[in-house]
Formats: structure tokens, sequence, C-alpha cells
């Protein structure tokens, strides 16, 4: 393996992640940016077109008030959010986006999304906050919006960002980023005033249900590996709710949504005996008051009751589609059948083409045969039902001074900014909302970084340190690759493949995966930190043969400090505040009296000691 030559890039403001929430952040930076002569660069791992949770498509946006309809408020989703959560989300940042989503949602219908319309002109509804769209090429018409804005020359595709840069001088200051190619044997050192960070979540954490040849699918995108996580931790970042990951109910096997069939459709799920588990162990759920008589129930509240049924043998489970679908098509001339029958199918074709292919080779007509469903591994992430993510500033007018500290979604890092996945306490936005909040994230960056005009001081031997780190797995196997007749047995390394099954399986067994039912206590995280701290020894010996594959070390690299994190707020919080997300075995109830506030934690990466700091939880709308 060559060795590599070095590239520094100085800009204004440096986007990490090209996502919606970077895209958002790449499409308004640019527009704040060019009115006070700045510069702003996004760098993405994969190619804007189609990297992210949107890289498939969608088949809905899952986020839009409605306003001009008089359909719902900003105040309204807040209250959503709220019982969602289970009490515990940050209320301004919620209605931050909900006040600005729908001017987001039009701006997409102008680029030229199609949505689905009634004849008088509204968006057609899914659910209350859902509007249908062809969404397959949902992501390629925001991304060129989002590269036209910030023009060719301040784009680096397939670079993926391994560290965050702090000032020499201020270490709480950022500074900017290395990253490396995946294409080219280059090293990149982003030099920036302030950094926005709008990586995915974390997929492939835990085991997945795929095993053969279906090993690694997952429901949310398997290419994000938590980096929006560990580089702002690792950076001095405080994250908060980081125990509060999210498991979904899928198709199984597939992973295809359920939404439009529950929403749209009226389709239900039961057990194998046809019983609805919602109704029939409604009563199990009085430890979760208030949260669990409201309408709609919440998420984790929901999957308890399924895997109630599921440990008391009722299952499998099933979403009942022939008789929604035949309750709508009964009496339908032959257009709105086939316009029924269209609806069912291209609810998948946007966006998750295997369910399709999986009904199509099992022989199975949503119409005619109902499907499984199950729950799926857990994921971490801030942009869908799940809430952790960075600790960050609210907007002046609507954030108690408790949460506002000068910039809008400014971490605790001066001049670092997390907007998607990244901000924590603001679930639910999706990808609209998402998109939005790297909108309100990119004004504030603008602001910073022309309040604060003089360039970063890098530490150049900390810069040269962590080139070494990046390469050291090429070198490595280049070194010992003589030593066996076959490169995945060899003693002096090892490859990204096995440590991440390694990785899954502590995560599985001792943080609370499908494996174990969700099921946790303190001595078993316990454990699973003894587990994680001598993995972490082995990245040391990281081999990989190629710039592939050194992208999938760090990308190791960054889900195991993900799970680090996962474990250490599971075993603070003394709570199960969501069950069917997760379970404490030892503290199985939910205690509001003494833990209804958010748990945040600091990471110091000179000690490699935490800190955890309890933030209060203060309700906003009332």
């Amino acid at each position: 393996m060559a060795d590599y030559r070095t590239e520094v890039v100085e800009c204004d403001v440096l986007i990490v992640g090209g996502g919606m929430a970077g895209c958002g952040a790449a499409y308004e930076a640019a527009h704040w940016a060019k009115l006070k002569g700045m510069r702003v660069v996004l760098v993405e791992k994969a190619a804007i077109e189609r990297s992210g949770a949107v890289a498939m498509g969608l088949s809905a946006i899952n986020m839009y008030m409605g306003m001009k309809w008089g359909e719902n408020t900003p105040d309204d989703f807040v209250h959503y959010v709220r019982n969602e959560t289970c009490g515990l989300s940050r209320e301004d940042l919620t209605y931050d986006i909900a006040r600005h989503v729908d001017a987001t949602v039009h701006m997409f219908e102008e680029w030229g999304l199609p949505f689905f319309k009634t004849p008088e002109g509204r968006y057609v509804r899914e659910g209350r906050w859902q509007v249908m769209i062809h969404g397959e090429s949902y992501k390629p018409i925001v991304a060129e919006a989002a590269k036209a804005a910030i023009g060719d020359g301040n784009i680096y595709e397939r670079v993926f960002v391994s560290h965050l840069l702090t000032d020499a001088d201020d270490p709480n200051k950022i500074a900017g980023a290395v990253g490396f190619s995946v294409r080219d044997n280059i090293i990149y050192v982003f030099k920036a005033k302030a950094v926005i960070c709008s990586c995915g979540g974390a997929v492939n954490l835990w085991r997945p249900h795929g095993v053969g040849e279906g090993l690694g699918r997952a429901w949310y995108t398997v290419f994000n590996n938590g980096s929006v996580y560990a580089l702002m931790g690792q950076a001095g970042a405080e994250l908060s709710q980081m125990e509060h990951r999210i498991v979904q109910t899928r198709f199984k096997d597939g992973y295809g949504p359920v939404g439009m069939y529950f929403l749209m459709f009226h389709s239900k799920a039961t057990n194998a005996y046809g019983e609805e588990y919602e109704k029939t162990r409604l009563h199990e759920l009085a430890g979760w008051q208030p949260y669990a008589y409201a309408s709609p129930m919440p998420t984790p509240l929901r999957n308890h009751l399924m895997l109630r049924d599921i440990q008391e043998g009722k299952g499998p489970i099933y979403m009942r589609t022939a008789e929604a679908l035949q309750n709508l098509m009964e009496g339908a001339d032959s257009t709105r059948r086939r316009a029924v029958e269209s609806d069912a199918w291209e609810d998948f074709l946007d966006m998750t083409i295997s369910q399709a292919l999986l009904w199509a080779s099992n022989n199975i007509d949503p119409a005619v045969t109902d499907s499984e469903l199950v729950l799926t591994e857990p994921y971490l992430m801030g942009s869908h039902a799940g809430t952790c993510g960075a600790w960050c500033s609210g907007p002046e007018d609507v954030s108690p001074s408790e949460y506002f500290w000068g910039y809008n979604r400014m971490t605790t890092v001066q001049g670092l900014f997390a907007a998607g996945d990244g901000c924590g306490l603001s679930a639910h936005k999706f990808s609209s909302g998402s998109y939005t909040e790297g909108r309100l994230a990119a004004k504030a960056a603008v602001n910073f970084a022309y309040d604060f005009p003089n360039a970063p001081n890098v530490d150049g031997a900390v810069v040269e340190q962590i080139q070494r780190d990046i390469w050291a797995p090429l070198i490595r196997f280049e070194e010992h690759r003589g030593a066996t007749t076959r490169d995945e047995i060899n003693p002096n390394y090892l490859l990204h493949k096995q440590a991440l099954h390694r990785l899954q399986k502590i995560m599985d067994e001792y943080a609370g995966g499908w494996g174990s039912s969700y099921m946790t206590n303190e001595p078993m995280l316990n454990r699973g930190l003894e587990q994680m701290a001598m993995f972490k020894e082995d990245f040391a010996a990281f081999g990989a043969r190629d710039l592939h594959e050194l992208l999938r070390c760090w990308e190791v690299i960054h889900r195991a400090h993900c799970g680090e994190t996962h474990m250490r707020h599971l075993r603070h919080r003394q709570e199960t505040r969501w069950p069917g997300y997760y379970y404490r075995g030892d503290y199985p109830n939910l205690d509001d009296e003494n833990w209804k506030h958010f748990i945040n934690s600091y990471f110091d990466r000179n000690t490699g000691e935490w800190e955890f700091r309890d933030r209060p939880y203060i309700q906003v709308v009332p």
C-alpha cells in the first residue's frame, strides 16, 4: 500500500455529513455565507445523491404541520412528541423545527418532488403528521439543490471524517476535522471556524436478525455507523439521553415500513390467534401513566405489548393486510382497485425495494396473504423516534436560560453544531425536520464564524499523530500478510468484519439486544463494559487490505464508542422508562419522581474518564 499525501482545506464553515440535515445545512449556509464573503465546505463519505437515511427513497414525508390549511400547529406537535418520548424531550428544539418545517416541505415541491394531492390541492395525508410523496428520487432532488448552492469546489465526496479537531489555544473550541479518501491515498485536514456535525445514527451496532445472505439487512440505512456521536463525544461535547435507543415494528426479514398499512389502510396487528394485543393487554400499561392511555399510544409501549404476546407463545405476529385491503376494495370499480393495489406496492418500491422482492419471492400478495411482523434490533438515532444526540442550545426566543447559550443548535463545544441524528432530544423530525434543523444550525454556524473571524489554531503534532493512526491498519496488513496463506486467518491483525461481529455479540448479549429480549441490568452492563474495554484494546491490531476496509475499520471504532456510551447511559438511568425499547431487570418500572430529567455524559479524551451530568426537564409548551 502506497503512502498517503496530505491535503489541507481551509473554510469558514465545515459540514460533516451529506444526508438530509447536511443538505439543509449546505443550502442555508451557502445563502448567508455569500452575503458575508465566507466559504462553506461539505464533506460526505459517500455520494450525496444517494447517501443517508433517504438514500433509497421514501414514500412519505413524516413531519408536516399543514399550517396554511389550519391542520396542525407547532404546539400540537410538541404535545405529540412529549407523549411519544414518555415525557422527556426538549420542547424548545421540537417547537423550533415545527414552526419552520412547512416552508421546507413547500421548497421540496418547488424543486420538483411529486406529492399525492387531493382535488382541492392539499397534500394527501397518510396520518396526522405524514404526507404522501412519490419519493424514489427524494434525495437526488434535495442533493442537487445543496450542491448547486455551495458549488462543486466546496464538495468533498467519498471522504470519511474520523476525527474532529479542537483549537490548540482552547480545547473547548472547534478547529476543524481530519478525514481520508476512500478512493485515493489522501488524508484531508479541514480547518474551520465552525463545524456542523450532521452524520447519521448508529446501525448494525447490535446483532441483526439476518444471517447468511441476509447478513446486515437492517431497517435504518446500514451505512450509518454512529460517527456523529463518536466524533462529537470524543471532541468533548456533552451527549444527552444516549440510553434512549429505538426498536421498530417492521415486516419480517425485509424490514419494510408499516406506517402506510397502519395509518392509511387501517390494517390491524394481531397475534397468531387474531387477538389485538394493544387491546387485550392494555391493562398491563398501568405502570406507565400518564403516557400509556394517550392517543396515539407511544411506540415503545406498543412494542412492549407485542413482545409480551411473543413471550407467551402467541406468535407469529401478523399485519392483517388482506382484510384491510379487501375492505378498501369492496364495492370499488376497477380503477379504484388498481389504485389501492398500486399504493400497497409503491410504499415499498419507493423506499424498501427488498420488501417487495421478498413478498414476490414468497408468493405473497398483501391483498390475499397476511405478513409477519417483527421487532428489529435497536438503533441509536435522534431523527426518528429516538432522542439521543448532542446537548444543544435552542433558539433565543423560545428556550429558557438553561437551554440557551448563544447560538441555536450549538453543542457545549464552542463552534460545534449538530443537526439531524446528531442533535439530541428533538425526536420525530424525520427527513423534512432534519433538513429544517440543518438550516437552523447553518444560519447560527455562519453567525458564529462571522463573530469569531480568527483562523483556528490547529496543533500540527496532533494532526500528524491522527494521520499515523488513520493509516496504521493498512501498514499493519502489508507487514504481516505473508505470515499465513489466507488473509482472514492471521495472528498479527484483526479484520473489520471479525471486529464487527464481536461488537454485535457484546451489545446483543449485555446491552439488551433482540437476542436477550431487550433485557439488561447493572451486572450485565458492567460485564459488557469489561468486554468492551478488552475489545477496544484490539483496535491497535486492526488490519486493512485496501481503502474500503480502512473505512470499515474506522466505522467499527466509531460504533464501539457509541456502544460504550449507550451502556454507560443505560447503567446510569435506574428505571425502565421505555419498555419495548429496553428493560432494566433490576429497575423494571417508570420512575417520574426520580428520573424525569435528562442524562448527559462528558467524555474526557485525554484521561478516558466519563462524567455524568443531570439536566432538568422544563416544560416550554403548555
